[in-house]
């Protein structure tokens, strides 16, 4: 049985719309996929890949039988919000899927978003209060990915949890920096309404730090999780960095998905009829493709410092390591070009953007095929022409003057990490704590508090 690769609805009309892009697989679909699951011997994909340890043989085991109620049971174990990460996660268990070594892994990732929909369209999703209430209280200060599951892993253990989010709705990078067209926001609300009826609370709008003091939450619970991601997002200081029509990825998809929820009348930053440039070949870039997509841009180009991956597997990143790889997402199949090896030396313009200096840079590689170093490449200056530039170049840390590292008198890393103090019940989750990551890395960061 060879895996399915047509993931997505058809691009003439995904393109036209913010409706999430892939299609959904029936069980009709999905068993013989997992049913490939059942003669594997060791499972890498549960020891080795899941970040949550989700019981991934077991689970595939059960969707195998059609016993979908079962197969709910067992991702419930150690996954609080499959929904998430059945879509938006890079399925690190299917990189070091046993399969992969002489065939394509099984299909793990679709196989949770089966179970997970199948479950809340049955009402097999229910709130799961505490069996008894420990007399705590617990403030969470962000509800991004690591601190909702924070919340729901230290409610359940019977503390009073209230999270605190600057924003008018919950989810962090969830709802304001995923598309719309990858993780629909209504996700994000139904799970809300399930925490909430198990008794945490959300106090949004609020901004810890400014509008409530972060030293009198501390003083007022008998702990403190601070799970504020990495805020500070890598900008690019070359000359002509003040022109308009240069911003950070997030202050694009972020007015997007504002509008879309209706905050805000329109994105304040339109693509539309623009020669659009994006700055950074990661997932950020590629969601703000799809954006400027959906905008009408006039063209689309992704350019990355970093040389082009190879198309398969790197000898640098062997099985079951993740693999160092090419990877084209659905926004760069419905119209991006791309291209590796480029430095950008300067921003063109009187008062708006009208282009980029770039130069070629060659890399030097190590025996395995790791990229090391990298030189201009003589007389290689040009020009790429843009109205629209956007900086997606990925996260910096939490900076050293940040009111809740102020107030708490927080320790942080040379990196500017920020270190936990549970001498004084301050812990530290998600990105804030370890780094820029995924999605599922701040969920098993959030599960992982020693309260």
């Amino acid at each position: 049985m060879e895996r399915i690769h047509d993931y997505y609805r058809p691009m003439a009309e995904r393109k036209t719309d913010y409706r999430e892009v892939e299609r959904r697989f029936t069980l009709e679909d999905i068993k013989p996929q997992v049913e490939r699951c059942l003669n594997c011997g060791i499972p890498f994909c549960h020891g080795n890949g899941c970040p949550l340890g989700n019981l991934v043989p077991d689970q595939n085991k059960a969707v195998a039988k059609g016993d979908l109620k079962r197969a709910y049971e067992l991702l419930s174990v150690n996954s609080d919000f499959p929904e998430f990460t059945a879509r938006i996660c890079p399925a690190l268990c299917e990189s070091c899927c046993v399969h992969q070594l002489d065939e394509e892994s099984v299909m793990v990732r679709q196989s949770e978003k089966l179970i997970i929909e199948t479950a809340f369209e049955n009402g097999w999703v229910v709130p799961r209060p505490p069996a008894a209430e420990n007399g705590k209280k617990v403030a969470v200060i962000g509800a991004g990915p690591s601190g909702l599951s924070a919340a729901i892993t230290l409610r359940r253990r019977g503390y009073k949890v209230t999270v605190y989010e600057k924003e008018a709705n919950i989810g962090g990078l969830l709802r304001y920096g995923i598309p719309y067209f990858k993780l629909d926001k209504a996700i994000i609300d139904r799970r809300r309404a399930i925490l909430e009826a198990e008794g945490v609370t959300f106090v949004t709008g609020v901004e810890v730090g400014r509008d409530v003091a972060a030293d009198y939450l501390a003083r007022a619970n008998d702990a403190v999780v601070v799970a504020i991601g990495t805020p500070a997002a890598r900008d690019l200081g070359i000359p002509g960095r003040n022109l308009a029509g240069i911003h950070l990825a997030l202050e694009f998809l972020g007015g997007q998905n504002k509008a879309i929820g209706g905050e805000i009348p329109a994105n304040p930053i339109s693509a539309k009829d623009k020669r659009v440039l994006v700055i950074g070949g990661g997932d950020t870039g590629s969601d703000c493709v799809g954006t400027a997509i959906r905008h009408g841009a006039k063209s689309v180009m992704q350019i990355e410092i970093m040389p082009k991956p190879p198309e398969t597997r790197s000898p640098s990143t062997p099985w079951p390591q993740w693999p160092y790889m090419l990877r084209t997402s659905s926004s760069h199949l419905e119209g991006c070009a791309r291209r590796w090896n480029l430095n950008s030396l300067k921003f063109l313009g009187r008062k708006q953007v009208t282009g980029v200096e770039v130069e070629t840079v060659d890399w030097s590689f190590s025996p395995e095929g790791r990229p090391l170093r990298f030189a201009p490449r003589p007389d290689s200056k040009e020009v790429i022409e843009a109205d629209l530039v956007l900086l997606a170049m990925g996260f910096t840390g939490v900076p050293a003057d940040h009111p809740i590292v102020r107030q708490l008198a927080l320790a942080q890393t040379p990196r500017t990490a920020v270190i936990s103090a549970p001498d004084r019940g301050i812990y530290c989750v998600g990105d804030c704590a370890a780094g820029a990551s995924l999605v599922v890395r701040a969920l098993a960061s959030g599960r992982s508090l020693p309260l």
